[in-house]
């Protein structure tokens, strides 16, 4: 049996790089938190980790041309438009508030990822080298 970061690490190496696509997400929405017109975007986590897991909710959608809608306003990078609470004039959906937590939320997630994978390398090194060193 081979050993791959996968099967290694679990669902956290694919979990770290959706945390990182969507901190810069999250600090684009607050980079144009004055932009006129500018939609604020965000990533569904789970739907987008289950779909690369394998074990989507339900059925996939099967299209049969690439121009075929995704799945319900969702792009196929999981990005999708953040429904605003409450939207500027200039119509403007960033909430700079919400992004903000949102982001620190995202950080505190991404550390956790992290940690969970260092102690498993930190265990490995710990296994091969006999506790010594």
């Amino acid at each position: 049996m081979s050993l791959t970061p996968d099967n290694l690490f679990g669902i956290h190496t694919q979990a770290l790089d959706l945390w990182q696509r969507r901190t810069e997400v999250l600090a684009n929405n607050l980079a144009n938190a004055d932009t006129p017109g500018y939609l604020a975007r965000d990533i569904d986590f789970r739907k987008v980790l289950a779909a690369a897991g394998g074990s989507p909710e339900g059925l996939p959608l099967q299209t049969t041309d690439p121009r075929q809608i995704g799945s319900a306003g969702q792009a196929a990078d999981g990005l999708a438009y953040r429904v605003p609470t409450q939207p500027s004039m200039d119509g403007n959906t960033v909430d700079a508030q919400a992004e903000q937590a949102a982001f620190a939320a995202n950080g505190v997630h991404y550390q956790a990822s992290l940690s969970f994978i260092t102690a498993q390398i930190r265990m490995l090194r710990t296994a091969i080298t006999g506790g010594q060193g």
